[in-house]
Order: C-alpha cells, then structure tokens, then sequence
C-alpha cells in the first residue's frame, strides 16, 4: 500500500500535534492510543492503530522522563508501527518492532533538541537585557518548533520510504530474524507491564494479583470486566479504610465525654 502525499502529510501533522501537546498543553500527550488511532484513520486503518497503540501504552507504563532525562517515544513508535503494519501488510508485532527501533531515536534526537534549546535561551536572555521583550517572547517559539520537527522528521522517513522499502528490506531478512522480532514484540508488552508492578505495592496487595490472574487465564475474562471488578473492590477496600479513622475518632471522643 502507497501512502498519498496527503496521508503523508496528515500522520506527520499528527505526530508534530502529539508532540506539541506532550510539552505544552498536555491534554492527550501521554495517550498512545490515542496517536495511534488517529494516524490509522488517516491510512484507513484505524482498527490496527488502536491495537499497537494499546500495545505502546503496555510497554510505556513505569516509564518516565525524571529529571529532564530522555526516554524512548512510544507514541513515535506506534504512530510508526502503524504505518508500517499497514502499508507492508506484515504481522503487528514485525511493524511494532520496528517502530520501537524508531521510538528509541527519540532518545538522541530529545538530547540535541534540548542542546539546542540552550542557545534559544541564551539568545532570550540577551534580548531581554537589551529590553526587547517582542523578540525575546518570539524566540520562545523556536523550542516548541524544534521539538515538533523532531518528532516529525523519523515519522516522515519512513512513510517517504514507502511499504515497498520496507517490505524489501523485511523479506530480506532471514525467518530466524523476523521470528525474532515476533517474539520481542509479544515480550516487551509484559517488560511494561514488570516494570510497573515494581513501583506498586504488590506485596501488600498480591491477593488482589492472583485473583486477577485466575480472572484472565483460568475463566477467561477480558480486560474490561476485570478492570470492572478491579475498581469495585477498591472502591470497598477505600470505603472500609476510610471509615476506619472516623471510627476511631469517634470512639475517642465518646472516652473522653465518659471522663
């Protein structure tokens, strides 16, 4: 499948907005699925954009960019593994991969755009001590400029690419590879999801995971009714903490009304 210059052009759009979003207004930044489902509805896909989106969201979870540090774009990722499992046609997981590969550029390309960001600062302090406070508020500009152009050039090269490309170079690979990439695609949704349990208080609440797990292999259930049931029994578990101190506090005032 060939992408039209239109399509090229509204996915980069797409990733440019996302990006502006994520520094600025932060509405939707953080949402993979979102991202996704947008740039598969330009393709005419929006169905497989949902899923990799998921899938990024999976992956993303316990990660944060502390301190100004750089981490990988998972939205970069799955805007790009949708392109790419789209136009080629290949198995999700095979798009996925590669779209990771490209996410993890983000990490290079936010340290330069951050270097860069340093000169625009300079260039605003010096106007400011001169007094021109138009050009100084104009420079601001350039650092959310720059960070959409990053975000936007990776997604543009490889929808200029094209599916053809890619596909060349995927069945130029040898099975064993691209076997490999299957399996690093079905694994790194769970290395997500590791990484998050490891900042949660499992061990306080590990009843609550074995439930959940005999939920979702044993009887079979899907996500939404576990998460159901998951919010209703923490809904009781707050209920019951909750009314616990106003409890006590009532129970020591009654002592001190008998002294």
């Amino acid at each position: 499948m060939e992408l039209s210059i239109v399509q090229i052009i509204l996915v980069a759009l797409i990733a440019g907005i996302y990006r502006f979003d994520r520094i600025g207004t932060q509405i939707n930044g953080h949402n993979c699925v979102l991202w996704a489902t947008l740039a598969g509805l330009v393709i005419g896909d929006p169905f497989t954009g949902m899923q990799i989106g998921a899938t990024c969201m999976l992956m993303s979870l316990g990660v944060a960019a502390l301190g100004g540090s750089s981490v990988p774009d998972y939205i970069m990722a799955a805007i790009v593994g949708t392109v790419v499992t789209v136009t080629t046609g290949q198995d999700m997981s095979v798009g996925l991969t590669i779209g990771i590969a490209v996410g993890l550029l983000w990490v290079q390309i936010d340290v330069i755009v951050k270097t860069l960001n340093i000169f625009m600062a300079h260039k605003q302090l010096d106007f400011a001590h001169k007094g021109n406070y138009g050009m100084m508020k104009a420079v601001t500009w350039i650092g959310p400029v720059l960070f959409c152009v990053g975000e936007m050039l990776p997604v543009l090269i490889v929808m200029l690419i094209g599916g053809d490309a890619v596909n060349a170079v995927l069945n130029a690979m040898p099975a064993w590879f691209t076997g490999g990439l299957s399996i690093a695609g079905g694994i790194l949704p769970v290395v997500g999801m590791a990484m998050l349990l490891n900042y949660m208080p499992v061990k306080q609440f590990f009843s609550f995971v074995v439930i959940g797990f005999v939920l979702s292999a044993y009887l079979g259930l899907g996500i939404l009714p576990i998460a159901m049931l998951a919010g209703a029994a923490a809904y009781e578990y707050y209920k019951s903490h909750a009314a616990a101190p106003a409890a006590a506090a009532q129970t020591s005032e009654g002592v001190l009304e008998d002294e």
